[in-house]
């Protein structure tokens, strides 16, 4: 089991103030995934869950017991870091191997463990490297199986993947989205991209300035925003805000019509992505607008285009920046 949930979690340095009082219900098998923008509180609320930082104030219970005032390994969860945090003069065995080694655990217990999780990371013929030897992938899989095999009530990740290139990326994302699967164990994983939130996530918890903004499905806060941050920050390319007003749209969500359509705009820039191509358009009063458009299109910068919004797509918001 390795359900989670937070009751007016604080965290502050003096009159600093990083987490006013977060609540917040993580299930048992869910992969959760914090994200926002630097300073956004999300790594401390993590740091908090395992207990690498005090509390300010508020509790945190996993299971139904309140571990607030615990220590970081009597928690029982697992941290992957950003850096992989890996011993260089260790083999990749004796990598995965040592909190075990630390908790006296019998050498048979050990070899097993560490050999179910090398085969379930394909790492089982590195064993023997060390990690000067493995790719940055490699390196990661090795920290995820380190934290693997202490059989934590949940996984916890620190934005694992920004040290690695573009496609490297999205084939440990793939890994880790197919290791929760594999394990139906808790991860809750934190990261600054978007992307990775919306593909990997069951739920998304959005952090702005320490507080909660939204919690939901991917979809969830892709169809409906609560706020005008949470549009403008999930989505890629992000929601168009039409200046004057507080009506958002989304890129593929406006039609490009013919000499039809009810707004006019002018192309400055072109993104041909294969797949798709994105006008950024000069919308005259409604301001700078992105339009997505299927597949390959021809219009380039000084292009005039008519477009058509879809009406029931149009997002409504207060001067609050709250939905309506």
């Amino acid at each position: 089991m390795g359900s989670i949930k937070l009751n007016k979690v604080r965290k502050a340095f003096g009159e600093h103030v990083i987490i006013p009082g977060a609540d917040l219900e993580i299930r048992d098998g869910e992969f959760i995934v914090f994200v926002g923008p630097s300073g956004c509180g999300k790594s401390t609320l993590l740091r908090l869950i395992a207990g690498l930082e005090d509390l300010t104030s508020g509790a945190i219970a996993i299971d139904g017991h309140d571990v607030s005032e615990l220590s970081p390994s009597d928690r029982r969860l697992s941290m992957v870091f950003q850096s992989y945090a890996l011993y260089p003069h260790m083999t990749v065995r004796n990598n995965i191997a040592f909190p075990l080694k630390m908790a006296r655990v019998s050498q048979a217990e050990i070899d097993s463990k560490v050999a179910k999780a090398a085969a379930k990371l394909n790492l089982t013929e590195y064993l023997d490297r060390r990690p000067r030897q493995l790719s940055g992938g490699q390196r990661q899989r090795v920290a995820i199986g380190r934290a693997i095999v202490r059989e934590p009530k949940a996984f916890l990740f620190d934005e694992p993947l920004s040290n690695l290139d573009a496609a490297l990326r999205v084939n440990m994302r793939v890994e880790i989205m197919q290791m929760h699967q594999d394990m139906k164990a808790t991860m809750i994983y934190v990261t600054h991209d978007q992307v990775e939130a919306m593909t990997m996530a069951d739920r998304i918890v959005v952090l702005n300035k320490g507080n909660i903004e939204q919690v939901g499905s991917p979809l969830e806060l892709y169809n409906k925003p609560d706020s005008l941050f949470v549009a403008g920050f999930i989505g890629s390319p992000k929601m168009n805000f039409l200046e004057g007003n507080t009506l958002g749209i989304r890129p593929e969500h406006i039609k490009i019509d013919g000499k039809k359509g009810e707004w006019e705009g002018t192309v400055l820039l072109a993104e041909h992505l294969g797949s798709d191509t994105f006008l950024h358009v000069d919308g005259g009063q409604r301001g700078r607008l992105v339009v997505r458009a299927e597949g390959e299109n021809s219009a380039g910068p000084g292009t005039m285009i008519w477009m058509t919004p879809e009406k029931g797509r149009l997002h409504r918001f207060n001067q609050e920046g709250r939905s309506i």
